[in-house]
């Protein structure tokens, strides 16, 4: 997955109070909600204060904190929620204040985000719905719309009529390949699934750019009318994908004989050349690194080594998380690696 939904976390310095509960009930959520404020809290006379959150963080996490959602995942620092997210499950409670966000049982729970269209096409132009950046975003986009019906009628005009009504189609299509177009270049999409009438499907791939062509898989069953088949094909088109990737981001690994181990990972993440990190799950371990900077190591005169001053002790897996989204490298889950493992650019 790429982080870019993580990477304003980062653009602050911390230290981060990361909260998730799971309530279904508000009395249960203001329960849940004044536990984690007690771990968190602290207020002067306070044991162990120095380590605790502020007031004004506090604060500004229990309005969130009380949202009706079955579960939330909450990040605050400097009285400011950064981000927040709902959860369709209750997490297991967590209340943190570290200098790092502690995003991974987020972004496990949330899977890989996959930037990618959904388009059901007809006569009359298409249903589009973006799945990017924020909310999904579905629009409808027609360019003509008549003649779009074809008849049988007979007479010296039937073929004028008939051509009149394959433009129409191929105006629409053309129309939704330039906004398919659009919508890829601006988000960087890596799948477009189509669905619809099979004629337009046909004016629409003679019409999409090469990048936007390279990334349609045309799913059987959808139309405006009826979404539910659609999106139950689109779910499998997209888990097919999700593995496919996965196997061969694993087959590069395994080929080039890419780094694993903390240690050497590390290295190829400060000198900027991984491409995609592989993790087993949760990696609570302790690293060293740079609280300014997206630099980690295992060995804290490596950093000194590197130009940090004062290096930090963190949880292994914030580290890499954050040095993940400061380099532009992609994060996936996977149980065929026992330790990080890292794809690698060059």
């Amino acid at each position: 997955m790429r982080l870019d939904f993580v990477r304003p976390l980062y653009e602050r310095r911390g230290p981060y109070a990361s909260v998730y509960l799971g309530a279904l009930t508000g009395p249960q959520r203001a329960t849940h909600w004044r536990s984690v404020r007690d771990r968190l809290d602290g207020r002067p006379g306070k044991a162990g204060q120095d380590s605790k959150a502020d007031q004004a963080t506090l604060d500004a996490l229990e309005e969130e904190a009380l949202r009706a959602a079955a579960g939330r995942a909450l990040f605050a620092t400097h009285g400011e929620v950064v981000l927040a997210e709902s959860l369709p499950e209750p997490p297991s409670e967590v209340a943190t204040w570290t200098v790092l966000p502690h995003v991974t049982p987020l972004l496990m729970r949330r899977g890989e985000n996959l930037p990618h269209l959904r388009v059901i096409v007809d006569h009359a132009g298409a249903e589009l719905t973006v799945f990017g950046a924020g909310a999904p975003r579905t629009t409808t986009v027609e360019a003509a719309s008549w003649p779009l019906q074809k008849t049988s009628q007979g007479g010296w005009s039937q073929k004028r009529y008939e051509r009149a009504v394959d433009e129409t189609w191929e105006k629409n299509a053309v129309a939704v390949a330039h906004e398919i177009d659009e919508q890829v270049r601006r988000i960087g999409a890596q799948l477009v699934l189509v669905a619809g009438e099979p004629k337009s499907r046909s004016y629409l791939l003679q019409h999409l750019g090469t990048q936007a062509a390279d990334r349609v898989t045309m799913v059987e069953h959808g139309s405006r009318e009826d979404h539910g088949q659609f999106e139950r094909d689109v779910e499998q088109a997209l888990d097919d994908w999700l593995d496919r990737r996965r196997a061969d981001l694993l087959e590069r690994h395994q080929e080039s004989a890419g780094p694993t181990g903390m240690g050497r990972v590390s290295q190829a993440l400060r000198e900027g050349r991984v491409h995609a990190l592989l993790l087993p799950g949760e990696l609570p371990g302790p690293v060293w690194i740079d609280a300014d900077g997206p630099h980690l190591a295992t060995d804290q005169g490596e950093l000194h080594r590197w130009g940090v001053a004062q290096p930090v002790r963190e949880r292994s897996d914030s580290a890499l998380a954050r040095a993940a989204a400061m380099t532009d490298a992609e994060l996936w889950f996977t149980d065929a690696v026992t330790d990080v493992a890292a794809v690698l650019r060059y």
